[in-house]
């Protein structure tokens, strides 16, 4: 009998409704936290924004400003994931972009003083432009990257639609189908072959000028070329960085912390650079190689277990060029002393939630911008590195904010140069008829 009262009063409780209200609230609250978390990592309760604008009060400025509606209009990312910079940027470095052209171009090979071959493919353009010029733009890819990556697919085929002819760097080694020819690859701000590049179009197109463009270390590299020698800016109307970092010697801590997950794409980044050096370890630690003699079983085994950028460069890159230490490697190789020598107009762009270029970084081209007349900032609120994909809801569109930007950017200042010399031409009339 006093089993079974005991077994009646436990079924009793259990039977009660206060039971269910209470799983029932559990499940309530985790669903209230699931959502808070998804909210909280897709920022949707940050506000969309046109970009941040930092000029000087000039004439070029406010033509640019009147020119280029993508700069005071409010830049829309996808609803659902689009304010999130880890997305955008995920999405860029898996996916690149949706429904990526395929633009035909012819590609050249440059013969290079020290034995490497520099590569780089050519696409004329599709239309007429919108003023009539002979237009050549000359691009620089991102780390590791080419011609071949959907985002410079999509971004040529847009610009060549709009009647610019393109010139696309492969980055020496980057293109699995090219075989090194030296023993020597791409590094971080290294100029040589996007000045062959660009010297080689100069004397195949006499008459047409050149608007620079960069993506992410392409950025570092062309703000560096055109900073290295006056020379470097003739015929050039103008130069376009997107997502760069300015200084990899500033960027190189904030590369190694945890905030933002940039440790983590540090790490993904380095396994990436390890592949292609070991898809041309023959080439570039044979034996018979000069320029590598200082490496050994050990640089390699350190290139084996290294699981950052930093580490890939101070025991091998560097070496490439023989610089005796890291410092000096980014020091050299970074834009950021070159950027004063700049004269031709320059727009910097950089997404505020890029996850990859920390937030105090961004006081280098904002502090240029105080000093220098010809350069506009320009820092929207997502983007995140290299995405900027737009669109309604979920879905994003094919063309990115950035490419038409960059081609809007490069109308007006063709459109600007152009009224200046019709300006000039009026004025030399003038004088001449007094």
């Amino acid at each position: 009998m006093g089993f079974s009262s005991q077994n009646s009063k436990m079924n009793a409780i259990l039977e009660t409704p206060e039971m269910p209200a209470v799983f029932d609230g559990v499940k309530l609250a985790v669903v209230a936290a699931a959502l808070y978390i998804i909210i909280r990592c897709l920022n949707l309760k940050c506000p969309t924004a046109s970009p941040e604008l930092i000029f000087q009060d000039t004439p070029l400025s406010h033509f640019l400003i009147k020119s280029c509606p993508l700069l005071t209009k409010e830049y829309i990312p996808p609803l659902i994931w689009g304010k999130s910079g880890h997305i955008q940027t995920a999405l860029y470095g898996k996916m690149g972009r949706v429904s990526s052209p395929h633009p035909y171009g012819l590609r050249k090979f440059l013969p290079m003083p020290d034995g490497a071959t520099a590569t780089y493919d050519l696409f004329e353009p599709l239309a007429e432009h919108c003023i009539g010029d002979n237009i050549t733009m000359v691009i620089c890819p991102g780390i590791a990257n080419h011609s071949e990556k959907q985002y410079i697919r999509t971004f040529v085929d847009y610009a060549q639609r709009n009647g610019y002819r393109c010139a696309v760097l492969n980055h020496l080694g980057a293109l699995p189908s090219i075989e090194l020819t030296s023993p020597r690859m791409f590094t971080y701000g290294c100029t040589w072959e996007f000045g062959a590049m660009v010297n080689h179009i100069k004397k195949t197109f006499p008459q047409s000028q050149l608007i620079v463009v960069g993506f992410s270390l392409g950025g570092n590299i062309v703000c560096k070329y055109l900073g290295e020698a006056p020379g470097n800016q003739e015929r050039v109307l103008c130069c376009v960085s997107v997502c760069q970092g300015y200084s990899a010697l500033r960027a190189q801590e904030t590369f190694l912390q945890w905030d933002q997950c940039r440790r983590l794409y540090n790490f993904l980044m380095a396994d990436n650079m390890k592949k292609i050096i070991l898809s041309h370890r023959h080439v570039l630690f044979g034996k018979n190689n000069n320029r590598t003699q200082g490496l050994d079983d050990t640089d390699m085994n350190r290139l084996y277990t290294a699981t950052s950028l930093t580490q890939i460069d101070d025991n091998i890159m560097r070496k490439f060029h023989g610089y005796k230490s890291l410092k000096e490697y980014y020091e050299k190789e970074s834009c950021l002393h070159y950027l004063h020598y700049i004269h031709v107009p320059l727009m910097l762009v950089n997404a505020v939630d890029d996850p990859l270029v920390h937030d105090s970084l961004l006081s280098i081209p904002k502090s240029l911008s105080g000093t220098k007349e010809n350069v506009m900032v320009v820092l929207p609120l997502h983007g995140g590195h290299l995405g900027f994909f737009e669109g309604s809801v979920l879905f994003p569109e094919p063309l990115t904010w950035m490419d038409k930007l960059i081609v809007q950017y490069a109308n007006a200042i063709c459109q600007w140069e152009r009224n200046k010399s019709q300006c000039t031409d009026m004025e030399q009339a003038e004088a001449a008829q007094e």
